[in-house]
């Protein structure tokens, strides 16, 4: 009975948790930099030790290399930061 009991917990975290990547590991694809920002105020950076080529900035960026891969597009001065503010 306790073996049953067990096993169908688990069936039921297993359904109601399922192991895919999270939205951040995946790294999700924003529309513009208006849509980036509303979430990243600062935009998204590749990597911590990444410099702003366009001059000082009011918001630091958020570190993410799936989200910055993710939305490329977005950092016209390739400098590494997508939709840096």
């Amino acid at each position: 009975m306790k073996k049953a009991v067990v096993q169908f917990v688990c069936f039921v975290l297993a359904v109601s948790f399922p192991l895919t990547p999270t939205a951040q590991a995946e790294g999700k694809k924003f529309k513009n930099c208006t849509e980036l920002n509303k979430v990243y105020k600062g935009g998204v950076a590749r990597a911590a030790n990444i410099k702003n080529k366009g001059g000082k900035t009011r918001y630091a960026p958020h570190v993410s290399k799936e989200i910055y891969e993710a939305n490329t597009k977005s950092d016209r001065d390739k400098d590494g930061i997508a939709c840096e503010k």
